[in-house]
């Protein structure tokens, strides 16, 4: 996929289609704007869309970020997103709620849990959905990094790629929404950055749109949004 302009800049596409309400041309606490420096630090361009995600809106990016959608994608919009990726592109999913994309989701053979994780490990301002992450696999995303932050994330299920980061195995899902840990409550280890290959394109999954947000956007994070700007790059020609 050509994923450069005539001034040899890549192009990142940001959807801002699904009712996104963090974006990437706002400086809110929230908001985007310092991810997409980083970004633009690797060279890239920075655009955005608020239009439906075709091949012909998808035809300039080398890379796709959808981040924190509340709307669902159309059908159409998933074939055109895969065919994307297919085609050697790269995306990138922060998920703030999973029903927006989990057609999407479905397509990249990954599910995501019906119930945030909480943490017993690495705790975050006390709040069991805020925690640190620091079971890491070795990965181009993970690269000199000891550990980054969630602040209330998803469990991600993915049957044929990676799982880049998870929890602690004490972690748990909140099964009969009693908000404490249970007898009937899922305790395990849970995949919360997962990666992998379709066609000549790759993805990656983050499990909450949070962590590259501006106010959380230092130290850990820091330096996984900038291995990450560093994956985006490597764009298959």
């Amino acid at each position: 996929m050509q994923a450069a302009d005539a001034t040899n800049r890549l192009v990142a596409l940001f959807d801002e289609s699904h009712g996104q309400r963090f974006l990437a041309g706002r400086d809110g606490p929230l908001d985007l704007s310092r991810f997409a420096q980083v970004l633009a630090d690797q060279r890239f361009e920075i655009t955005t869309t608020g239009r439906e995600l075709t091949d012909q809106e998808l035809a300039g990016a080398g890379g796709l970020v959808i981040s924190g959608a509340f709307k669902p994608l159309t059908e159409r919009e998933v074939e055109a997103v895969t065919r994307f990726v297919e085609r050697g592109g790269r995306l990138c999913i922060m998920l703030h709620i999973g029903p927006p994309v989990a057609g999407l989701l479905h397509r990249l053979h990954t599910s995501i849990s019906n119930a945030v994780i909480f943490e017993q490990d690495n705790i975050v301002e006390n709040t069991p959905a805020n925690f640190r992450v620091t079971r890491l696999r070795p990965h181009e995303l993970t690269r000199g990094m000891k550990g980054f932050s969630i602040f209330g994330g998803w469990a991600l299920l993915n049957t044929r790629d990676t799982i880049v980061a998870e929890t602690s195995p004490g972690a748990w899902i909140d099964l009969n929404g009693d908000a404490k840990r249970t007898e009937g409550d899922a305790v395990q280890s849970f995949a919360v950055v997962v990666t992998g290959n379709l066609g000549r394109g790759r993805f990656v999954v983050f499990g909450d749109d949070a962590i590259f947000q501006n106010q959380f956007l230092k130290e850990g994070n820091l330096l996984l949004a900038k291995n990450l700007a560093a994956w985006l790059s490597a764009i298959s020609s």
